[in-house]
C-alpha cells in the first residue's frame, strides 16, 4: 500500500496534526523509498472510539487541502459519506 518499513512504523510515534471529529490528520513517520513524512487521514470508529486509517495522502498540499476544505474528508472518506451537497436547489 506504501512504502514504510515495518521495522520503522511500529516503533514510530503518530502525531496528530489537526483534528476535526470524526476525522484526524497525522503524520505516522516517514516514507523509506524517498524520506518524505507519511501523511495520513484517520477516521474514528464510533464503536471502538479507536481511529483506522481511511486515506493515505500523496503529500503534505494534499493534506493541507483537506484540512481546508471540510467536505474533501467525506469525498475521500470510503463509507461513502455525503459531501459537497448544495445547500438549495433552484428550479
Amino acid at each position: 500500500m506504501n512504502d514504510l518499513d515495518p521495522k520503522s512504523v511500529a516503533s514510530t510515534k503518530t502525531i496528530v496534526i489537526h483534528e476535526r471529529f470524526p476525522y484526524r490528520f497525522v503524520q505516522r513517520g516517514y516514507i523509506q523509498l524517498n524520506g518524505k513524512p507519511d501523511f495520513r487521514l484517520q477516521k474514528a470508529n464510533e464503536y471502538t472510539k479507536k481511529y483506522s486509517d481511511i486515506y493515505l495522502f500523496d503529500n503534505g498540499d494534499q493534506m493541507l487541502l483537506a484540512i481546508e476544505d471540510h467536505e474533501y474528508p467525506k469525498w475521500l472518506d470510503p463509507d461513502g459519506v455525503p459531501c459537497y451537497v448544495k445547500d438549495t436547489v433552484s428550479s
